[in-house]
């Protein structure tokens, strides 16, 4: 179930965005960026939203929720990192 999260997280920046990613920073008038903008922090909140939820019915334990925060945590960061490096010429392969 987590791993949907994290699968569906990235589908909004890859399908929506196209390849050049600074319209996600900047105020837009475009309805698919501010489509993706909300897919993708939909998915976010969900990331973190559903593992809360299910430690505060007991489903899961403290250790299960706190890898579960890491790992969303490592996830975005490497998203940003992907953007912030596609986005650069110096680095970019095309």
């Amino acid at each position: 179930m987590f791993l949907l999260m994290y699968v569906l997280l990235p589908m909004p920046l890859l399908f929506f965005a196209g390849s050049d990613g600074s319209a996600l920073f900047s105020e837009s008038e475009s309805g698919w960026v501010n489509a993706t903008k909300f897919l993708t922090g939909a998915s976010a909140v969900g990331s973190i939203a559903i593992p809360v939820i299910l430690k505060h019915a007991g489903v899961i334990g403290w250790g299960a929720l706190a890898m579960e925060l890491s790992s969303f945590f490592v996830i975005v960061l490497a998203i940003m990192c992907f953007i912030r490096t596609s986005s650069e010429d110096e680095y970019s392969i095309l």
